[in-house]
């Protein structure tokens, strides 16, 4: 695949907590490919906070997202991880009185700049949500959608067999591609979205709790998915799952809450990010000690 990334400094205008079934230990960090060391950062969160009306939510979140990399937000509900995530592409721009302070820079170029398409945007950081979502149309028009949508200059019969093969989808779909994407089981649905969203040819991939809705089966080729996409995308993904996190990412960033017991509200703050194998065997804070051990959560 080619670089798609904008030249550095480019603007983008375009006209209860689940552990995961852990006991009270941490989790063994499996074999796996090796890292991909990469100095280049492709999205870069400095002081980041959101806020609903006056409901500070996240604040002060500090954090870099590099290249080729699988980066894991971990953390009890009520944290802030899809709130960071959703701050990635603009999501917050779809709900009122939301708003974002700090900066954050993809490429060098600040996302919430006034001259920057927050369409664009959302096409090249794609995001896959929590539960799958096909439109109620065909396989092939799912697929399609969004080259449609950004007018990009493809051959959509070709771009719809690649995304749905880079989603280890086309063999079971591909002679029933006009029947409908609600036809299919839900694993396969999640596949199908992860295609929509390769279709548009992001950069960069956001997930949120993607295999929460799964069974283990539909879990495993998810996970499996996740290890092929990193060799063309850089991913960002929000999990309760800890044995997840430690089997499929690269870098982990551990968040927690402050709680205003005044106010009976929860801020969501970053305590710690580092390569994987260290935040789930030498934590520096004894706060991500206590939540990867299992002793709160």
């Amino acid at each position: 695949m080619t670089d798609r990334s904008p030249a550095h400094g480019d603007v983008l205008t375009d006209g209860s907590h689940d552990a995961g079934g852990l006991a009270a230990r941490r989790p063994e960090p499996p074999d796996r490919p090796p890292i991909i060391e990469s100095d280049t950062v492709v999205l870069d969160l400095a002081d980041l906070s959101v806020l609903y009306g006056s409901f500070r939510a996240v604040s002060g979140v500090t954090l870099e997202v590099r290249k080729g990399q699988i980066t894991a937000l971990i953390g009890p509900s009520g944290c802030g991880k899809t709130t960071v995530l959703r701050s990635l592409n603009r999501m917050h721009d779809l709900v009122p009185g939301a708003r974002v302070e700090g900066r954050v820079s993809y490429h060098g170029t600040d996302l919430y700049g006034t001259d920057v398409d927050a369409v664009e945007v959302r096409r090249r950081i794609g995001m896959v949500f929590q539960r799958p979502n096909p439109f109620p149309k065909s396989i092939y028009d799912n697929v399609a959608y969004g080259p449609r949508i950004a007018k990009l200059d493809v051959n959509l019969d070709q771009c719809v067999e690649e995304a749905l093969r880079r989603a280890a989808l086309w063999d079971e779909v591909k002679d029933r591609l006009k029947t409908s994407a609600m036809q299919l089981s839900g694993g396969q649905q999640q596949r199908l979205c992860i295609a929509r969203t390769v279709a548009a040819q992001p950069e960069v991939i956001l997930m949120d709790e993607p295999c929460s809705a799964l069974d283990p089966v539909a879990t495993m080729r998810i996970e499996d998915l996740m290890q092929e996409l990193k060799a063309q995308y850089t991913m960002v993904i929000v999990t309760h799952n800890m044995q997840q996190a430690a089997r499929v990412s690269d870098r982990t960033a551990f968040f927690t809450a402050e709680v205003d017991a005044m106010a009976d509200r929860r801020t969501g703050v970053l305590v710690e990010v580092d390569g994987t194998d260290v935040i789930f065997t030498h934590p520096s804070d004894p706060r991500t000690e206590n939540y990867v051990s299992g002793r709160f959560g």
